[in-house]
């Protein structure tokens, strides 16, 4: 399988993720989110607009994703699939998220009790690159041009 076929089933079959975001002295900061795929470069999260890590996003666009293959059991973890995705993140307006909310709810839909409070909004994840480790020695680092199909 290629490279970003293998990536793409990682972001169509991922539900949650590692985000990396930057605090206001730019020291790395990660905590896990949901996520659901809105198109071949795009990520979908519902964030609390309270939470660190939206703060942050909010002064630093930049972060970062790690998506890994959880079907297999934690002894397998480290050599399961997995994918590091850089790109910058952006809150989208409650006007304009109709199109990236509707991908979300249907991977979460439990989200749908609190996605419509006022502190909640949709943050879109914009890739620019990715980096999938595929297995022992299978490692490759793909441009986003290169994920659309």
């Amino acid at each position: 399988m290629s490279a970003s076929k293998e990536i793409h089933q990682l972001l169509q079959n991922g539900t949650t993720a590692a985000l990396g975001t930057l605090d206001a002295d730019r020291n790395p900061f990660v905590t896990l989110v949901s996520i659901a795929a809105a198109g071949p470069t795009s990520i979908v999260m519902l964030l609390s607009d309270l939470a660190k890590h939206a703060q942050f996003l909010a002064a630093h666009s930049a972060a970062s994703l790690l998506i890994a293959d959880d079907s297999v059991s934690p002894a397998e973890r480290m050599a399961a699939p997995r994918v590091t995705l850089s790109g910058s993140v952006r809150r989208v307006p409650r006007s304009e998220d109709a199109g990236l909310r509707q991908p979300f709810l249907a991977k979460h839909p439990q989200a749908a009790m609190y996605a419509d409070f006022g502190d909640f909004s949709i943050y879109e994840f914009s890739v620019t690159e990715a980096h999938l480790v595929a297995g022992f020695g299978k490692i490759q680092t793909v441009p986003a041009s290169e994920l659309a199909p």
